[in-house]
């Protein structure tokens, strides 16, 4: 058996009650008690408002201190989170708080405002995130101490002193340590819809309950071992499940200190960041790690002196170790993990830093498992791997042969969700016949267990002759040519065409006057097909204005290029 997440959360309030919870970069700090006092107070305003068990509430809103303390206060009331990506559309906002049928939800200020509250038949109440105003409630409401949205009522400051009063009224002599009590027996019950933005389909809200949080947040505490003091800079929107997960209520299990950037910064202030708050782990995608090699590292490593260098064995490995500590220091200089997912990453990148000795690791995980699929520590880590199955959990791929012959990755066990929220079709589609669910993904395991990606299976491609072509494996070495940013492989007409992205910022402005970047990716496609069998070969480049359009994961939305 595992531990509940909640469970952590209680010890983490309890043994570290005066330090550093919860942080908006440049703003605000909440202290685990202080964390532990506002959940109360939510606990207590949701009672006022008539909330039950079970009652779904929605959160949209930008990452802030505020989104995770109002996340922690709905589960550990035991009522259901219904995470909407702050990316999202106001009407998309509307559509899915509709769909949810939650009777709560706090957003942002000027979101509401884009909103038609006449066309909700369930929601009651919407509050704004961060200042608490109750920007809404139901005309037929009578609940508690709210009858209305007066404007009397929707006054922070006048909502703030009921709280109080209401707080003083609930805990007479105070609130300590020995007053967070949080549920920990209910494993099964459905703790979190999450509806995320997906690279080839409209959203779906994957149903998790408090045993798949859980049993990743456990893992965590396991696999990636954290302490009291320790701190993160969290990136990802809280509203995915990687972000939710490895940014906020695994290092909360731990006693760490998140520390909320609200948005993706520039990198100047991404790493402005990382070296005030020196976070002990970094959970990002493979294009920021790609993006910092291409325009730092090699430029060094093709200067004529360097690559003299680097033919002299002892010397080699001083460069080598003079880049580790340069990239270590970029990231504050108390990184200990730097887990990468999401998508595969550039062969060429990974071999420098397996080559560095960074502390690196590619996880493998999607949302319907919350989120942890394969991990396996650096230090044990096969390159072009991503880990091996968790703890709790069993992967295998269906095919004759699953350590050669690639087959659908399919997985089983504790972390897999209870399924789609009112769509069984979508859910029963989404699992075999034996109850292993299907990750869409294509791949092979091998005899250790480690588990190697060849793409998606609805991205996958059917050559004339039978043959099967990955489009992510083509990505992969057109990535390395010159001047490409990013690419995209898809099929025209019955043949192989790549999008490209290129890096005009390094292209001289001669030969762009003279067509000559054209030139550049035609000599690419030319040295690309020589890498690549005859049923695969790239038939021409194409070259976009613009980066392709990305999950808030950073994956590209493929489904938009087809």
């Amino acid at each position: 058996m595992y531990n509940h997440f909640l469970y952590y959360l209680q010890r983490s309030i309890r043994n570290s009650w005066n330090e550093p919870a919860l942080t908006n970069y440049k703003g605000t700090t909440y202290t685990y008690g202080q964390v532990a006092v506002n959940i109360a107070r939510y606990h207590i305003l949701f009672e006022k408002l008539g909330i039950r068990k079970g009652d779904h509430i929605a959160i949209c809103a930008r990452n802030s201190a505020e989104w995770g303390i109002v996340f922690l206060a709905v589960t550990s009331y035991q009522a259901v989170a219904v995470s909407l990506l702050n990316d999202f559309t106001p009407d998309s906002i509307q559509s899915l708080t509709e769909h949810s049928e939650s009777v709560l939800l706090f957003t942002e200020n000027e979101k509401w405002e884009k909103m038609n509250p006449e066309t909700f038949t369930r929601l009651r109440f919407a509050f704004s995130i961060p200042d608490r105003r109750l920007l809404w409630a139901a005309d037929n409401i009578a609940s508690g101490n709210i009858t209305s949205p007066s404007d009397e009522f929707c006054d922070p400051e006048i909502l703030s002193g009921e709280w109080n009063k209401w707080f003083d009224e609930a805990y007479p002599r105070g609130f300590s340590p020995k007053d967070v009590n949080y549920p920990t027996n209910n494993f099964e019950d459905l703790a979190l819809i999450n509806y995320t933005s997906g690279t080839t389909s409209t959203p779906k809200g994957v149903m998790l309950s408090y045993g798949n949080l859980s049993s990743n947040i456990e893992f965590g505490q396991w696999g990636i071992p954290n302490y009291p003091g320790e701190s993160i800079v969290s990136m990802l929107p809280l509203a995915h499940m990687y972000g939710l997960a490895f940014e906020f209520l695994y290092q909360l299990a731990g006693g760490c200190h998140v520390v909320f950037l609200g948005k993706l910064p520039s990198p100047n202030i991404l790493f402005k960041a990382f070296a005030e708050v020196k976070p002990y782990m970094i959970v990002t995608v493979p294009l920021v790690i790609e993006k910092v090699f291409k325009a730092s590292v090699f430029p060094t490593l093709e200067n004529p002196k360097m690559k003299w260098l680097m033919k002299i064995p002892l010397l080699k490995d001083l460069v080598y170790r003079r880049i580790h500590d340069k990239i270590l220091l970029a990231f504050g200089g108390e990184l200990r993990y730097m887990i990468i997912g999401g998508a595969a990453i550039n062969a060429e990148v990974e071999d420098l830093m397996k080559s560095i000795r960074l502390p690196y690791t590619v996880g493998y995980g999607m949302t319907e498992c919350g989120p942890i699929l394969g991990y396996t520590d650096w230090k044990r880590f096969r390159k072009g791997s991503c880990g091996r199955a968790v703890h709790r959990m069993a992967l295998r791929i269906d095919s004759e042969d699953q350590s050669r012959t690639v087959g659908e990755i399919q997985a089983k066990g504790d972390n897999v969700m209870m399924g789609y929220y009112k769509n069984e079709e979508a859910t029963k589609a989404a699992f075999t016949a034996d109850g292993w669910l299907r990750t869409g993904d294509l791949g092979v395991i091998d005899s250790k267990g480690n588990i190697f990606i060849r793409g998606r299976s609805k991205n996958m491609i059917l050559s004339s002759n039978g043959q099967n072509i990955y489009p992510e494996e083509i990505e992969d070495k057109l990535n390395n040519q010159p001047y490409v940013v990013e690419s995209i492989v898809v099929e025209r007409d019955k043949k192989i065409v790549a999008l490209v992205f290129p890096d005009r910022t390094r292209v001289s402005q001669e030969a762009l006057d003279e067509n000559g970047l054209s030139k550049i990716m035609e000599d690419n496609r030319l040295k690309l097909n020589l890498l690549l069998p005859n049923y695969s070969k790239i038939s021409k480049i194409e070259l976009v204005n613009e980066e392709f359009e990305k999950t808030p994961k950073r994956s590209i939305k493929r489904f938009l290029y087809k």
